[in-house]
């Protein structure tokens, strides 16, 4: 009998979000279980789970297993409704595997990595602010955007003609870096992969039950007013 694996998560972090969507798109039966990091009995619990202390974290019949990409393919291999996938089989078609697990990795590294940078440096202390750092992550972002903008023409989603791990990823790292730094009105192609991906049934759930948080976002005066309302009430 199989049994039900755990995730651990906070509904506004944008790596939860990346593992909600992938959840959804297999149909896996997962536990959900909410950790305040800001909580010290929350977080020495956690830290006890993973030495690092990082969200989100799967536990699957006692075993942690940590890393959004690797708990993905853990879910997928283990977990998933037979015939749902997110990333390609190597023994079908390595190179689109392979393809897959890059922009997976292209969209963690380039625009989530320089998302966080700008929220970690919102939440600093005004007189500890970095303002290099700041004008280095937006311009990482740009860069990003400009290269993905060129690589969307003429296709429905990042890698391949499915739907894959590669866009898990690239739903809530645009989400939230597009609340910072805005697309150019010239990138057009991203603009369109953008709409997509909040029109898609998982991404547009998750995002749906993220919206009371959102009022904790750092960034949250960038957001769309259909994503958040800022006259809402908070949890």
């Amino acid at each position: 009998m199989t049994s039900t694996p755990t995730l651990y998560y906070h509904p506004l972090s944008s790596y939860c979000h990346k593992l909600l969507i992938a959840i959804d798109e297999l149909g896996a039966a997962v536990d959900l279980q909410t950790v305040n990091p800001g909580d010290p009995a929350d977080r020495a619990a956690h830290l006890a789970r993973w030495p690092t202390g990082k969200i989100p974290l799967l536990v699957d019949r006692g075993r942690p297993v940590p890393e959004s990409s690797i708990m993905i393919e853990h879910l997928q291999q283990h977990h998933a409704v037979p015939g749902r996938r997110l990333i390609p089989d190597p023994a079908d078609d390595p190179d689109a595997a392979l393809d897959v697990r890059l922009w997976d990795r292209l969209f963690d590294q380039y625009v989530m990595t320089p998302m966080q940078a700008l929220t970690a440096d919102r939440l600093r202390p005004e007189e500890e602010r970095d303002a290099l750092g700041v004008a280095e992550a937006r311009a990482a972002l740009q860069s990003a955007y400009a290269f993905i903008d060129r690589h969307l023409q003429g296709r429905t989603w990042a890698s391949g003609d499915a739907f894959s791990l590669a866009d898990c990823a690239a739903a809530p790292a645009l989400f939230y870096a597009i609340a910072y730094q805005p697309l150019a009105a010239s990138q057009v192609h991203l603009a369109a992969y953008f709409e997509r991906l909040m029109a898609r049934p998982s991404v547009a759930r998750t995002v749906d039950q993220a919206r009371p948080w959102l009022a904790y976002f750092p960034g949250r005066d960038g957001l769309s007013r259909r994503f958040f309302d800022p006259d809402a009430a908070s949890p």
